[in-house]
């Protein structure tokens, strides 16, 4: 059976888990490792054994501050482009850095197999050094994880057609955001291009995009600002149902918790 757990969602951290009897990978450490630890335990999970990959998407320190010092402690593989990689180096709020045995370069639109899943990076544009969202298959079921988007490009259209399960960005309202506490030179680096997709955004996203293929899709990297998760929630369920796609009938909608974990979700 392959699963997913959240572990964290948004700019206090981001950490995502997918596994099987078998084998797991982590999709970003940007949680202390302390609570990593007690989710595990909370779950009935072993982190020894649990999993034998990290994935990383890109360098800001939500989604890299404990990557180093969870390779370290448990000798894991991390896989990242090479601009990633070099990001983390820099990055002081990874404090523990990555030793060379275990930084592994991934390649856009290349798949590679890790941790008993096929796996395909691919770009998505974002302020970091890079950012890659990740297209993961076990035995013909394809979980695609999409954070940190300044907008959707047309591959990662095609992506999302080819996708059962999907994790998608909606990070702020745009009334919100304009209302609210950030400085205006904040608010346009979120809108612009390379920034975040609003709540708007992603619906359109889906809607353009749905395939009957499609059954359940997560919103993640919400802003505790700008954005509340009902409000998420409400905006893309109803772009959906506009659309006359019937959500929690033909597709199940969710909303990932910024600082607490999911409970195990089942992908058949």
């Amino acid at each position: 059976m392959f699963k997913f757990i959240s572990f964290g969602s948004g700019s206090c951290g981001n950490c995502y888990y997918l596994y099987t009897e078998n084998d797991g990978l982590l999709i970003d450490v940007g949680v202390g490792t302390r609570s990593l630890k007690k989710s595990f335990g909370d779950y009935g999970l072993h982190m020894l054994g649990g999993f034998s990959s990290i994935l990383v998407t890109h360098d800001h320190a939500d989604h890299i501050k404990s990557v180093g010092s969870f390779s370290k402690k448990l000798n894991l593989p991390v896989y990242a482009t090479q601009l990633v990689h070099s990001g983390m180096d820099r990055n002081y709020c990874m404090k523990m850095k990555l030793a060379q045995a275990n930084r592994h370069y991934v390649v856009k639109g290349e798949p590679f197999e890790t941790s008993g899943f096929r796996i395909t990076p691919f770009g998505v544009p974002h302020d970091s050094s890079d950012n890659v969202g990740y297209s993961i298959e076990h035995e013909g079921v394809v979980f695609t994880l999409l954070t940190d988007v300044g907008h959707i490009t047309e591959e990662m259209k095609q992506i999302i057609k080819n996708t059962d399960y999907l994790v998608i960005e909606a990070n702020y309202d745009p009334q919100m955001l304009q209302n609210g506490p950030y400085p205006r030179y904040l608010q346009d680096r979120i809108r612009c291009g390379t920034g975040h997709l609003s709540n708007p955004q992603c619906g359109a996203t889906l809607v353009e995009n749905y395939t009957e293929r499609l059954k359940h899709i997560w919103l993640c990297h919400l802003s505790e600002e700008n954005n509340h998760p009902e409000l998420a929630r409400k905006s893309v369920e109803q772009a959906l149902l506009d659309a006359g796609i019937k959500v929690g009938d033909e597709v199940k909608l969710d909303v990932l918790r910024r600082k607490q974990p999911t409970g195990v979700f089942e992908l058949a």
